[in-house]
């Protein structure tokens, strides 16, 4: 365009030139300057929308017009700070848009908190905090000689009747009562001996059981298995091995291995035993919260605590009616929902086959060991379902007519399998600590997450059992399908349930994906909570969970998750733990002890990895062709040796013996063999005749061992002690 006196060639800015000093606009014409003039005229500028399905009309919408702002801030303040004060407003509108949002538009009804991380879990006073550390001391639920939290700030040193007295210590009534904070605990237990546990020749077939009573020191076991400490899964197990005499028939000489002995009986002098009288009752100590910080948005929780009489501790050769201790219950918990799978099918059949059940005999031994008990609680319908009331007898029903699930049904089993209908309800409603507020929260909560179910989602077990598929949303699925249809509310339901189970009636919990692989007796001595590491991570896995029932760690934990939302995701317990510095009471165990192969599988220690050799998870299911011969060749015994136990996460749909998909226990169970034969020829199984050529030529470690545990219970082997099964 030729330029002109009306319109010459405009400047690059629009405004003043580059030199000049002058806040006012500059144009170059007047026409142009007529034309600014009236784009910010307007303080408001239309936009138009168009209308769905209407060609012909659109929506006008109204917004501010950020020039015209933006001129009026420069015509009163200046380019530069104008420009600084339309910054500063944009980004005040755009907070203030924010914090009413979340104020009035969501469901925690609160206003944002400045950008400093989450918000604290913490709603116990110190006072409280130390009413409970003195009150599982005294109880025997601390058998550590760990220090306690400085932030405690205890300023006796509790008695520990699960701890010996120190060696060469000044004795206690020469001590002062009272000084600087106290880390330690005073022993006023029994003398701890550490056993030198193997096989003799010539029976080294087999490993020995346990000692009844023996009791595991995990002070020891986490010296040797700390992954914070650089130390490797391969050897963890090994010590574990050698510790508990699982090398049997295969130890070499490497020298004394004093340090790897890590199972104790305490020794009672004399045959007599007085339980000490203990205090816990906090007195002279600092109570103030400094340094604490309170939950934002809650009320502390009443204080001081209310906590029932600490529990007496007995050592095991003086418990008073027989071998087992009535404070402290031998229940393992498992939870599932939907029908019985090969899964938990493999888990129970696992138990059978490692745990000291009395099974090698028909005569009654319960004044000798004490024989621990699974309870399996089953959720028949979706999470959110409420079950009828006649919903056991539904359960049970199904129960003796799934062939999975049947033959735990026979009566040789029923001292030790127990299955159980799982009523949410009336669980809560059982635990004092959430009576009458838990409906006040959300119930499906996980790591912060909430999900709402609606309305019409609220309905009984029998209205959702003939759902079509095309109501298999998030809300009525019954079980994980596969890695699309994951019963993600189940999960959710179930960490909570492994915490109402064991604070309401003591035990282990373990997730339904979990493989026995040796005895806990000595697990069981071990009288303090806990769960295990979060692989690389030092935070809690719930997986595998431990408490006493009626605990005063119990109680803080559920008021805290209720607290917070009812909210008992593992990584958010650590946070409450971390928080109000209880992790001590709640021992994080190595994950050797449990979980085996989880760094490797997260590509750490690989360069030292441990046996079976697992990358990832499905390796357990579909062992890789490099490693395939092993399965068959080492068996059970070459199956992470020394573990406690094997998680194998999820993998649901998965089935453990594609070739032999049906429970194959023998006569006494065709039946149950028959029906699940039918079910696996409808789907595609040829079972005219068994030909060794119709199976995989290679074999899973999933398959071994599900093939392991039913020769045992068909009597065609002994259980990993060498004990059979006696009907």
């Amino acid at each position: 365009m030729v330029s002109s006196v009306y319109f010459p060639t405009p400047r690059q800015n629009g405004f003043r030139d580059k030199g000049r000093k002058s806040t006012l606009p500059s144009y170059s014409s007047a026409v142009q300057e007529k034309l600014e003039q009236r784009a910010y005229k307007s303080w408001w500028i239309p936009i138009f929308l168009p209308l769905p399905g209407i060609r012909t009309r659109q929506f006008r919408v109204y917004i501010p017009n950020a020039t015209r702002i933006h001129q009026s801030s420069i015509a009163r303040f200046g380019r530069k700070r104008g420009t600084l004060v339309s910054c500063l407003a944009l980004i005040f509108i755009i907070l203030a848009t924010f914090a009413f949002t979340k104020r009035f538009a969501t469901k925690s009804k609160q206003w944002p908190t400045a950008f400093v991380g989450p918000s604290s879990t913490l709603v116990f006073r110190r006072q409280d905090l130390q009413r409970i550390w003195q009150w599982e001391i005294a109880s025997g639920h601390y058998p550590s000689r760990k220090d306690i939290p400085d932030g405690i700030r205890l300023t006796v040193a509790p008695e520990n009747p699960a701890l010996p007295p120190r060696k060469g210590t000044m004795p206690s009534h020469l001590k002062p009562t009272s000084g600087p904070v106290q880390v330690h605990t005073t022993g006023v237990g029994q003398r701890r001996v550490y056993l030198d546990i193997q096989s003799r020749p010539p029976n080294v077939a087999y490993p020995p059981r346990p000692v009844p009573g023996s009791i595991a020191d995990l002070d020891i076991v986490l010296e040797h298995c700390d992954f914070s400490e650089k130390q490797y899964v391969r050897d963890c197990l090994e010590v574990l091995r050698v510790g508990a005499g699982l090398d049997n028939g295969k130890r070499v000489r490497r020298g004394k291995m004093d340090d790897w002995k890590y199972i104790y009986v305490e020794h009672v002098a004399n045959g007599t035993y007085v339980p000490p009288s203990i205090e816990f009752e906090p007195s002279d100590t600092d109570v103030s919260d400094s340094g604490l910080s309170k939950k934002r948005g809650v009320d502390w929780e009443a204080s001081p605590i209310a906590l029932p009489p600490p529990l007496p501790h007995r050592p095991y050769p003086t418990l008073p009616r027989g071998p087992c201790d009535e404070n402290h219950s031998r229940i393992f918990h498992m939870f599932w929902t939907g029908p019985f799978t090969d899964k938990p099918y493999v888990s129970l059949l696992s138990f059978l086959f490692t745990q000291n059940l009395g099974l090698e005999t028909q005569d009654d031994i319960s004044d000798i060991i004490c024989k621990p008990q699974l309870w399996v609680w089953i959720n028949p319908g979706p999470a959110a379902a409420i079950p009828t009331t006649s919903a056991t007898q539904s359960l049970f029903a199904e129960l003796k007519h799934n062939p999975w699930s049947s033959p735990f049904l026979h009566p040789r089993f029923k001292e030790a399998i127990h299955f159980k209908l799982w009523n949410t309800t009336e669980q809560l409603d059982s635990i004092p600590e959430l009576k009458g507020e838990w409906r006040n929260y959300d119930l499906f909560v996980s790591g912060g997450e909430i999900y709402s179910i609606p309305q019409r989602k609220s309905s009984s077990t029998e209205s959702v059992a003939g759902k079509t598929s095309s109501d298999d949303d998030l809300f009525n699925r019954t079980g994980s399908k596969s890695s699309q249809e994951y019963d993600r509310l189940s999960v959710i339901l179930s960490d909570m349930a492994r915490f109402v189970l064991c604070h309401r009636f003591g035990g282990t919990y373990l997730d339904a994906d979990t493989i026995f692989l040796r005895d806990w007796e000595d697990l069981w001595g071990w009288k303090g909570a806990f769960a295990y590491r979060w692989s690389r991570l030092p935070k809690y896995n719930t997986a595998v969970l431990h408490l006493n029932k009626g605990s005063a760690l119990g109680k803080f934990l559920i008021r805290t998750a209720l607290r917070n939302n009812n909210d008992f995701h593992p990584m958010v317990v650590y946070r409450y733990a971390k928080e109000a510095h209880m992790e001590g009471l709640l021992l994080r165990l190595p994950d050797a002890l449990f979980d085996p192969a989880w760094l490797n599988t997260e590509d750490y220690q690989r360069d030292r990895p441990t046996q079976p050799y697992f990358t990832a998870f499905p390796d357990f299911f579909s062992t890789s062709g490099v490693y395939s011969a092993q399965p068959q060749a080492l068996g059970f015994e070459g199956f992470f040796r020394g573990s406690y136990s094997y998680h194998f996460h999820n993998s649901w749909w998965t089935a453990f013996d594609e070739a032999r998909n049906w429970p194959d226990l023998g006569p006494k169970f065709s039946a149950a063999e028959r029906a699940a034969r039918i079910i696996a020829k409808a789907n595609g199984t040829t079972l005219d005749e068994e030909s060794v050529a119709d199976d995989n030529r290679d074999l899973s470690w999933a398959t071994v061992l599900k093939r392991t545990f039913e020769a045992y219970i068909r009597g065609e082997r002994p259980n990993m002690y060498g004990e059979w099964l006696q009907w």
